[in-house]
């Protein structure tokens, strides 16, 4: 399977999210300036306009009569930011330190002039609002710069805190790639982002040494597989190899017994050997996937077709059917595989009387096809063991008349491909033998085509 990048970027998270947050409280801190400077200036307006026109009205109440001394005048009534210039009617002008050339050489801001009578008037000056504003800006400027400096020596401290989490996340996937299995995060909040993010983590975990643990043991069986497989295929031509090596042996001059019982001896070890080689093709073919060619199957005919094929191998075997005749979507040839496997499989391990029961039931959403035999039975810890690949019970082993074990293993995986399933259950009351039961999803199968079961004595 082709690997798909999704191209993370990796850039530093703990640079990122510093940055980020200095740049947002910078920016708060410059609105911030930016409010305080213009609210600092236009209270100062408001406070120069009231002063001055305050101090216009007390220095017209006091030069309703003549201003005998312009210096004094000033000395007077100069004070709380104001300065007030006295012009005479000579064009003089006068503050507290006596006569002044020019209004320039005070300093300050001109207000107004006001003329209060006899050729007087008065020049109310302020002073200037911008050293203010200067060393206002100056302390802003530099509790600003204090205060995004010591964020960040705050924020490098505490994301650090914050992004341990991470960290420790980190280290458990290199633990776990260096092969130390079955550690998780396991957080105690899972409702937070971090807290979702290390469960997600943890179940992927789970999922990745799952799989891990799968492909591991499908390995094993696998191997095993292939073990037994090759274990099985070398008897039989073990068998045609001794069978071959003996007719050589005897030459020409061999009798003609022994010529015909090593012939039959090496037809029937390559029949074994054709039959276990079919056996594992069908194996191959259930793990990759059937193609089945479902039509409408009669259940019971197809049941009775397998049991007249039957009689042919085992003339002495006793097979009753019983039951409804349901129509099923199946393919034909493959479910009559299974039939046919399940009929064999009772065949081998029936009694000497030889008794095997069919019995074939609808119901409403599935049909039951059961098989009993009256042989020794599977015992209960055993029944989900026999279809595995390759596995034979003890008593199968020693009777003389075991198969490769595929028979139930492909059964079941064909019965499964049909949407139904096959089990070994426990059998009715009062019957000793084992007991197969296989379901199939129940149908009318109406726009299905309907092939004939061909029956052997027409």
């Amino acid at each position: 399977m082709s690997t798909r990048n999704v191209g993370l970027r990796t850039f530093s998270l703990r640079r990122r999210v510093t940055m980020m947050v200095i740049l947002v409280i910078g920016v708060a801190l410059l609105a911030m300036a930016f409010t305080v400077q213009t609210a600092f200036q236009l209270q100062s307006e408001r406070e120069l306009d009231r002063k001055v026109e305050a101090k216009l009205a007390q220095v017209e109440r006091a030069a309703k009569g003549r201003i005998v001394h312009p210096t004094d005048f000033s000395a007077k009534y100069s004070f709380g930011g104001v300065t007030v210039v006295v012009r005479r009617p000579d064009r003089k002008l006068f503050n507290y330190n006596g006569e002044v050339d020019s209004i320039s050489e005070l300093g300050g801001t001109v207000q107004l002039e006001k003329p209060v009578g006899n050729g007087f008037s008065v020049i109310l000056l302020t002073d200037s609002p911008e050293p203010a504003q200067n060393r206002l800006r100056n302390v802003l400027l530099l509790v600003g710069l204090g205060t995004l400096g010591l964020t960040a020596i705050v924020l490098v401290v505490t994301i650090r805190l914050a992004l341990r989490p991470l960290e420790v996340m980190a280290g458990l996937s290199r633990s776990i790639a260096l092969g130390d299995r079955g550690r998780r995060l396991a957080p105690v909040r899972t409702n937070t982002e971090l807290g979702r993010t290390a469960v997600a983590f943890d179940q992927m975990l789970d999922a990745l040494e799952g799989a891990e643990a799968h492909a591991r043991a499908s390995e094993q069986q696998t191997r095993r597989f292939v073990a037994d497989a090759a274990h099985e295929l070398r008897t039989p031509l073990a068998g045609v190899q001794a069978a071959a090596e003996t007719l050589v042996r005897l030459g020409p001059g061999a009798g003609q017994e022994d010529v015909e019982r090593m012939q039959v001896m090496m037809v029937r070890e390559a029949r074994r050997a054709t039959r276990l080689v079919e056996d594992l093709l069908s194996l191959a073919q259930i793990d990759a996937g059937l193609e089945l060619r479902f039509e409408a199957v009669h259940l019971l005919g197809l049941v009775e077709s397998e049991v007249e094929r039957l009689s042919l191998l085992a003339p002495s075997l006793h097979v009753a059917v019983e039951g409804e005749d349901p129509v099923v979507a199946a393919d034909p040839l493959r479910l009559g595989q299974v039939v046919g496997n399940l009929l064999d499989n009772a065949r081998r391990h029936a009694s000497a009387e030889g008794n095997v029961r069919v019995r074939v039931t609808r119901f409403p959403q599935h049909v039951e096809l059961m098989v009993l035999d009256d042989g020794p039975g599977v015992p209960p810890a055993e029944r989900e063991r026999i279809f595995n690949r390759l596995v034979r019970l003890d008593t199968a082993r020693t009777s003389g008349k075991a198969g490769a074990g595929l028979g139930l293993s492909i059964a079941k995986g064909i019965a499964r491909a049909h949407g139904g399933d096959l089990a070994c259950v426990e059998p009715p009351t009062g019957h000793r033998g084992a007991a197969f039961r296989l379901t199939l999803p129940a149908t009318t199968a109406p726009d299905l085509p309907t092939t004939p079961i061909p029956s052997l004595s027409a």
